[in-house]
């Protein structure tokens, strides 16, 4: 499959080791919307296109890609206040769309287990959950898109948390407090910890390298070449 890639950053250079890996070819690579623009105002090969740039970019290149009626996959976050209104262009253009806040294989198996333990506690108000996130220096939002989906899981599935905080000060019972942390090169490590009186549960994710997001990514952009509509992760994996 021709795959192109949007945003050339670490990111964009190891989806394209994997997808070669796995036998695709890289179609064409954009880093910036300019060069966007220019590519799919011609005829192009790209079957699917990978986006991977910043909260203040993806909209619009998510929309180009829309418009020019290529498939595409977005794993940039931080733009969530414009997501109803891409997903309402997708549904007008028939479009096809898939965006995670994050893509790794593991990552989703731990977004299952975060909704199952977080109904399994919501009938007792012994557990207070809160949360632990870090990245790399280089990450531009917080709390990361990964925190957020855990914590609007944890909202949705329980009824003793209606609402999140991103600060390391003590919150009210009815808040989940994120705490964030921006060192070194960490690719990722989430953490989740649901406190009693008597014992605490913790669920804990790390990343060891970009590779794992890559390779969802491109699975992603396999599972979403010929269908039509907006989809997740949990749509590839069937979860």
């Amino acid at each position: 499959m021709q795959i192109a890639i949007i945003g050339y950053g670490k990111m964009g250079k190891t989806v394209e080791k994997i997808a070669i890996e796995r036998g695709h070819q890289i179609a064409w690579i954009a880093n910036d919307q300019k060069q966007l623009e220019e590519i799919l105002s011609k005829p192009h090969e790209a079957a699917v296109a990978i986006e991977f740039t910043l909260p203040a970019f993806a909209p619009d290149n998510i929309t180009i890609c829309l418009e020019a009626h290529l498939p595409v996959v977005s794993g940039t976050t931080g733009w969530n206040d414009q997501w109803e209104s891409i997903k309402q262009k997708c549904a007008e253009l028939n479009g096809s769309l898939l965006h995670a806040s994050n893509f790794s294989l593991g990552m989703n198996i731990f977004f299952h287990i975060n909704k199952i333990l977080a109904a399994k506690l919501n009938n007792t108000s012994a557990y207070k959950p809160s949360m632990k996130e870090t990245h790399h220096i280089h990450k531009k939002d917080h709390p990361s898109g990964t925190a957020i989906t855990l914590a609007e899981q944890i909202i949705e599935h329980s009824d003793l948390i209606t609402t999140w905080k991103e600060t390391r000060e003590e919150v009210e019972n009815d808040v989940l407090q994120i705490e964030s942390f921006r060192e070194g090169e960490i690719p990722g490590t989430h953490e989740i910890n649901w406190t009693a009186d008597f014992d605490e549960i913790t669920l804990v994710h790390t990343a060891k390298n970009r590779n794992g997001f890559a390779l969802g990514a491109v699975l992603a952009a396999e599972f979403i070449a010929g269908r039509k509509g907006v989809f997740t992760m949990s749509d590839v994996l069937n979860l």
